[in-house]
C-alpha cells in the first residue's frame, strides 16, 4: 500500500490476516464531499475475493483453536487491543470518513472515531461478565440445559452516513460472540475501512476473524447468497433491505435489517422552545450529519395553540446552522456525501415547494463554488400525507406539520410505514414518557435522543427487523440449543 498528504491509496485486499492481491485490476476511486476532488483509491473487490474473504473466515471459525472456542476473556482481551488500536488512530479515523461523506469533523470525531472503540470495550465488558448456566427442570423430568453458541460467519454490510460506528455496531457484538465477519463498506467510504483493516493488524487479530472486501451492490449481493454465510446485518435502505430479506428467507438465513426512517419529533403544548436550552438536542435529533440520519426526527408536530411559535423557533434553528467544508471545525452542515444524493434531496425540495408547502428558510444551495451543499431547510403548512413528510429524503430537510390534541399527534406519529426513531418535547418528562410509549417505533427520546450501547437499537414496519446494541445485540449472533438430559 502507499500512502501520501493528498491521496492515500491501497493496491490490495485484508483478506485471511493478510494484504493479499486482488483478483481484478478494478478501483474505488473516493470523492471528497466538499471539493469535489479524488481522495485515492482501493481495489474494488470482485467475487473471487469475496469467496476468498467468506473462505478465510470459515477457517477462523471452524478451526479446532478457532476464534469461536477461544475463553470469553482472551476474545474479550483481544477485542480490547483492537480498540486501543481504533482510538489510536481516532483522529485519522474521523478525518477520513468526513472527507468521503461530508460529515463534520466535529460530529465525525465524537461518532466515527471515539464511539467504535467504546462499542468494542462495551462488548468486551459483557462476556468478561460470568454467564450463568441455564438449567431447567423438566416438565417431564429430567433437566434441561439451554446454551447459547456463535451462530457462524457473519457478513457484515455497512452504509456510507456512519460507516465506522455502523460497522462497530455489528463487528462488536459478532465477534464478542466468537463469530467471525466478512466486512462490505460502501463504495462511498472505502479509506476508513483499510484503515480498520491496519488496526486489525495491529492488534493482532487472528487471521480471518475479520475480511474486508469493498464493493457494489453486485458483489453485495454476492455476499449476501453466498453459501458458505450463518448470518446478514445490513444496515442501508428500505428497498435494498426488502431484496436482501427476501434472499435471506429463500436460504433461511438469520438477517439483521436496520433501514430507513422518517421519525417523528412530537412537540406537546408545554415544550419549552428556548433555543438556549434544546438547541444542541434538537440537532442531534433532527439534523445530525447533514439529515444523512437514519433515526432523524424529520417529521415535526406542533399543536395548533403554539404552530406559528414552532415554525418559527425551527426557522430560527435552521438559519443559526454552520454551514461549510467538513474538515472545519466549526462546521455544523457540511456537504452531502454524493451528486446524487444531492440531487434527490433538491428534487424532494422542489416537490414539496410544487405541492404548496412554504418554505420557510434554505430550498437551495449555499454560495459555494464546490461540494455538494444543501441549506438546512425547513417546510411549513405541511400535510401528513404530502411526499416530503411520509418519504425518507435523507438530507437537512424538516417539515412542520400541525395538530390537535395529543391523539391526533400520536396518529400522525404513526400513521407512517416506518417505525426507527422519534422524540417528544415537552417541560413534563413523564408525560413525555407516557406520550413516547403510544408511538410505534423502535426507539423514542424525552427532550433528547441518542442511541445509547447499554440499549437495543433498531425498527419496526419497514424500518426493519432485528436490533443491534444491548445485552439483544450480542444474543442476536447466537444459536441457541437445548439439551435433555
Amino acid at each position: 500500500m502507499t500512502t501520501s498528504t493528498a491521496t492515500t491509496a491501497y493496491d490490495r485486499l485484508y483478506v485471511g490476516g493478510e494484504w493479499i492481491i486482488p483478483s481484478t485490476a478494478r478501483t474505488i476511486v473516493p470523492i471528497n464531499a466538499s471539493t469535489e476532488e479524488p481522495l485515492g483509491s482501493v481495489p474494488e473487490a470482485a467475487e473471487a475475493d469475496v469467496d476468498r474473504a467468506v473462505a478465510a473466515a470459515r477457517a477462523a471459525f471452524a478451526a479446532p483453536d478457532g476464534w469461536a472456542t477461544w475463553e470469553p476473556d482472551r476474545r474479550a482481551a483481544a477485542m480490547e487491543r483492537f480498540a486501543d488500536e481504533i482510538e489510536a488512530r481516532s483522529a485519522e479515523f474521523a478525518s477520513r470518513v468526513s472527507l468521503q461523506n461530508g460529515m463534520p469533523i466535529a460530529v465525525a470525531t465524537q461518532l466515527e472515531g471515539a464511539y467504535p472503540a467504546l462499542l468494542l470495550r462495551y462488548y468486551a465488558g459483557l462476556i468478561r461478565q460470568p454467564a450463568a448456566q441455564d438449567l431447567r427442570e423438566g416438565v417431564f423430568g429430567g433437566t434441561v440445559e439451554v446454551r447459547r453458541s456463535p451462530i457462524g460467519v457473519v457478513a457484515a454490510i455497512v452504509p456510507w452516513n456512519f460507516p465506522q460506528a455502523l460497522a462497530m455496531f455489528k463487528l462488536a457484538p459478532a465477534l464478542a460472540a466468537g463469530c467471525t465477519m466478512v466486512m462490505k463498506p460502501s463504495p462511498e467510504t472505502v479509506l476508513d475501512a483499510f484503515l480498520l483493516a491496519e488496526a486489525a493488524v495491529a492488534a493482532g487479530l487472528p487471521a480471518g476473524v475479520l475480511n474486508i472486501v469493498p464493493a457494489g451492490r453486485e458483489v453485495g449481493a454476492y455476499l449476501v447468497s453466498h453459501p458458505g454465510i450463518d448470518k446478514v446485518a445490513f444496515t442501508g435502505s428500505t428497498a435494498a433491505g426488502r431484496s436482501i430479506a427476501e434472499t435471506c428467507g429463500r436460504l433461511l438465513r438469520p438477517v439483521t435489517l436496520e433501514l430507513g426512517g422518517k421519525s417523528a419529533a412530537i412537540v406537546l403544548d408545554d415544550a419549552d422552545l428556548d433555543l438556549g436550552t434544546i438547541g444542541e438536542g434538537l440537532f442531534t435529533s433532527t439534523m445530525l450529519n447533514n439529515g444523512q440520519t437514519c433515526f432523524l426526527g424529520t417529521r415535526v408536530l406542533a399543536p395548533r395553540s403554539r404552530y406559528t411559535e414552532v415554525v418559527d423557533t425551527f426557522t430560527a434553528f435552521a438559519q443559526s446552522l454552520q454551514v461549510g467544508d467538513a474538515a472545519d471545525e466549526s462546521t455544523q452542515i457540511g456537504p452531502l456525501a454524493t451528486r446524487n444524493q444531492r440531487e434527490r434531496v433538491e428534487g424532494y425540495i422542489a416537490r414539496g415547494i410544487a405541492d404548496g408547502a412554504r418554505l420557510t428558510v434554505g430550498g437551495g444551495r449555499p454560495g459555494r463554488d464546490r461540494g455538494w451543499f444543501v441549506e438546512p431547510t425547513v417546510f411549513a403548512d405541511s400535510e401528513n400525507v404530502a411526499v416530503t413528510s411520509h418519504e425518507e429524503i435523507f438530507g437537512p430537510v424538516l417539515s412542520v406539520i400541525a395538530y390537535d390534541d395529543v391523539d391526533d399527534a400520536i396518529a400522525l406519529a404513526n400513521s407512517s410505514e416506518y417505525g426507527l426513531g422519534g422524540t417528544v418535547w415537552t417541560s413534563d418528562p413523564d408525560r413525555g414518557a407516557a406520550v413516547a410509549r403510544r408511538v410505534q417505533t423502535g426507539t423514542i427520546g424525552v427532550n433528547r435522543y441518542i442511541p445509547d450501547p447499554v440499549a437495543p437499537f433498531g425498527g419496526v414496519k419497514s424500518s426493519g427487523m432485528g436490533r443491534e446494541l444491548g445485552p439483544e445485540g450480542l444474543a442476536a449472533y447466537t444459536n441457541l440449543q437445548t439439551i435433555y438430559r
